[in-house]
């Protein structure tokens, strides 16, 4: 993920001392002498001879000085660096510059701990008029405090209003004048094709508002969340994104955000042009349910564990008084024996797997992956009915089961 984490100052002194290194390696001005060339035929040292001696042969035709070099011509922007500055000036006043402090705990010898004070540094991007914000969830993800910086630098203490760790979203909501707050406008993310230009706004490195430009190399990718879920749909970009680009805007050509910068691919944490970030739709759906309630309520089947088979997905443990077990799905059996060995009678559990459903399709869609029973389970809201459609001890049985309210 894209979270700045560094102790008090330490992490821009060194960026800045970098920099500043980078440029005074070299001077940025250098002055070089360059020998006049001599005439193409020009006589050898001594062998100039007096005007009288030369003879009319010897002459050459002077070449007409050419006119004064023009003055630079001011050719204006072009349509492209139009563009860029369009989508930057309507976008960089909706960014928020989140800064966050924590106590980090680190193991000594695997059993003390130490605690520490810790910072971090994230984006985000204004919602409305009322002062909620936009954000990663692992952004503010144990924060003990959380300030926001408008555009403005005016910075305001933000309290969390709602968080989703599945699509790694969270709302915050600050107290600040309505005239400060410029919210972003939403665009549309199902239209989306590989190939258009996006632009990313944020913090990286805790420099506010610093946009950097790409195209959309792919759709639809997904990511691994927590709890063992898939986000999905998310969409890959170029653009360059670094620690602190973490729930910033993505936004298209008309300065619409399409995206939240959530993550990339990388082996040393570095940009490498493999970017990620949550489509709008996610958020349109998550956003509203977060503010209202603080939480986004799933739906429970009530199975706990599942395993792979050739036919499809085989039910390991159900919770217990759970929606499916109430709906007569079955999940291993354990099975207790009594084993003479010698003289000695022991009893023993072994698990029976012969007789567990396996779950092939809900409500007629094949679900071949725990992901995709989730993903089915999803659509769907607490107290509705869904049908599965399982086999049993090598017979096609349908399952109606009520789902439950889940985490």
């Amino acid at each position: 993920m894209l979270k700045t984490s560094f102790s008090a100052g330490s992490l821009m002194n060194r960026v800045l001392t970098l920099f500043l290194l980078t440029l005074g390696s070299q001077p940025l001005f250098a002055q070089q002498t360059v020998p006049l060339p001599m005439p193409p035929s020009a006589p050898a040292a001594g062998a100039w001879r007096s005007t009288a001696e030369a003879r009319i042969s010897d002459a050459r035709p002077l070449r007409p000085l050419g006119p004064p070099a023009a003055a630079s011509t001011d050719l204006g922007l072009t349509p492209d660096e139009q563009r860029n500055i369009f989508v930057y000036d309507k976008g960089n006043r909706s960014v928020c510059h989140i800064m966050t402090r924590s106590v980090q705990r680190d193991a000594v010898f695997g059993m003390l701990t130490t605690e520490s004070p810790a910072e971090g540094s994230g984006s985000g991007s204004v919602l409305d008029s009322q002062g909620h914000i936009l954000t990663n969830y692992h952004v503010i993800e144990g924060a003990t405090q959380i300030d926001v910086t408008l555009f403005n630098a005016e910075t305001y203490p933000a309290k969390l209003v709602g968080q989703d760790p599945v699509n790694d979203i969270a709302v915050l909501k600050i107290d600040a004048p309505v005239d400060q707050l410029v919210p972003v406008e939403l665009g549309d993310s199902s239209n989306l094709r590989v190939g258009q230009k996006a632009f990313a706004i944020g913090n990286p490195f805790g420099l506010e508002r610093t946009m950097t430009i790409g195209i959309i190399s792919s759709l639809n990718r997904m990511l691994p969340a927590r709890s063992g879920r898939t986000m999905k749909a998310i969409i890959q970009i170029d653009a360059a994104l670094n620690r602190g680009n973490s729930g910033g805007p993505l936004f298209d050509s008309n300065g619409r955000l399409i995206g939240m910068n959530t993550a990339i691919a990388s082996r040393t944490g570095q940009n490498t042009g493999v970017g990620f970030a949550i489509p709008v739709a996610t958020i349109r759906r998550v956003a509203p349910v977060l503010i209202a309630d603080g939480k986004v309520t799933r739906p429970d089947l009530g199975v706990s564990r599942i395993y792979l088979t050739d036919d499809g997905l085989g039910v390991a443990s159900l919770v217990q008084g759970g929606p499916a077990e109430s709906a007569g799905l079955r999940g291993f059996q354990l099975i207790r024996e009594q084993v003479r060995r010698g003289p000695y009678i022991y009893e023993e559990t072994r698990v029976d797997r012969s007789k567990a459903d396996v779950i092939t399709a809900v409500d007629g869609t094949l679900v071949e992956s725990a992901d995709d029973l989730l993903t089915a389970i999803e659509r769907k809201n607490p107290g509705e009915v869904v049908n599965l459609s399982v086999l049993r001890e090598g017979k096609k049985v349908d399952v109606p089961v009520t789902l439950g309210v889940g985490d």
